[in-house]
């Protein structure tokens, strides 16, 4: 029941204040994955599941000693401080900020390429908006659906330990020459922990914009590479009445990805707002 309640808590409170004015955590997880890189990168599997290792190791005793030190605490301040610590793990109001932020912005390009990898030079306002789309639905899963996931079922080293895991993965999951090998244990074990957190975005998006078939969305979804990234993306896709997904340039190359969902294929500043509308 505790965990519920700092679930609940961190949620109102990332919404409310966003990030907070002092280091982040991610960021210090961020430098322990650089740590291990510049002292023992190679691109092998074996130095992936190392690096998975020592992450999985070190974040989860600095995170359970976190836990069991809040526990000593009156019950009233243990759910306090542990809302306060967990908000810091979700990213909703950065999220929509930072995507509300591409209507407003005077250079889109700038602005989009804050938020993806793509290529975004020759990106057409379509392109943008699409792309400003796709990165609100799929981060709808990694950034807050799945957190608060493992927040309820862990506790504070379950939201924790899955933002390590997230975070190995958006730094070495890349399928490039540098991480092919490398990021390859990271890359997996985020698409397993991605996995039911992404399912429950995709029928929250469908609920939420009130399609009749709540399902809908598995069909153009798993056609995407990852395991995951598609069914949030269909489904707001279906929500909002476009088709997103399609040709995508990556560092120069493109890569042919499917389309997903049904409706138009020019997206305008309008789709933006529906989909901001779709807020948890």
């Amino acid at each position: 029941m505790s965990n519920i309640l700092i679930a609940i808590f961190a949620y109102f409170i990332d919404k409310q204040f966003g990030e907070f004015p002092i280091k982040h955590p991610i960021i210090l997880i961020g430098e322990i994955i650089t740590f291990f890189e510049d002292n023992f990168y190679k691109n092998t599997i074996l130095r992936g599941v190392l690096l998975l290792i020592f992450i999985l190791s070190s974040i989860g005793v600095i995170s359970i000693a976190i836990h069991l030190l809040l526990n000593c605490l009156a019950t009233f301040l243990t759910i306090v401080i542990s809302s306060i610590i967990a908000s810091m793990f979700i990213a909703h109001r950065m999220l929509y900020d930072s995507v509300k932020n591409i209507l407003t912005a005077e250079d889109k390009k700038q602005a989009i390429s804050m938020l993806v990898s793509r290529d975004t030079q020759d990106m057409s306002e379509s392109d943008i908006y699409k792309a400003a789309i796709e990165t609100y639905a799929e981060n709808l899963s990694d950034g807050v659906v799945a957190p608060i996931f493992y927040l309820i079922l862990f506790g504070l080293p379950g939201i924790i330990i899955y933002k390590a895991i997230n975070t190995m993965d958006s730094m070495v999951g890349y399928r490039n020459e540098k991480y092919e090998n490398y990021g390859k244990a990271a890359a997996i074990l985020d698409d397993i922990a991605n996995y039911i957190p992404s399912r429950i975005t995709a029928i929250l998006i469908m609920l939420l914009s009130k399609q009749k078939n709540i399902f809908a969305f598995y069909k153009d979804g798993k056609k995407h590479d990852s395991p995951n990234a598609g069914h949030p993306i269909t489904a707001m896709a279906l929500a909002i009445g476009v088709k997103l997904g399609g040709d995508t340039s990556y560092f120069g190359k493109v890569k042919h990805k499917p389309k997903f969902g049904e409706g138009r294929e020019v997206i305008t500043k309008e789709d933006v707002k529906n989909t901001l509308k779709i807020c948890f």
